[in-house]
């Protein structure tokens, strides 16, 4: 990967925003979106296949993973340097 080239092919990674380069009251979709995307991800509790677990969102509600139980979740996310947040 070029890291010096302007290729967004991985849609995976959300274009940075510079922090004074846009104001807070007037933020677009796609900025909205990708605040904390690297930051935050978010567990929600989820029925799959009969079973009850916790899925990970990232930020921008992209899933990540489905783990058993909330406490696994939550350390997934700090392993991955992540604040874990929790919806309801």
């Amino acid at each position: 990967m070029n890291m010096g080239s302007d290729d967004r092919s991985d849609t995976n990674i959300a274009p940075a925003i510079e922090i004074g380069s846009f104001d807070i009251r007037h933020l677009s979709a796609e900025q909205l979106g990708a605040l904390g995307v690297s930051q935050i991800a978010y567990v929600k509790a989820v029925v799959v296949n009969g079973q009850q677990g916790f899925a990970i969102h990232a930020a921008d509600g992209t899933p990540m993973a489905v783990a058993g139980d909330r406490e696994v979740a939550v350390a997934a996310i700090l392993q991955h340097e992540m604040q874990p947040l929790s919806v309801h």
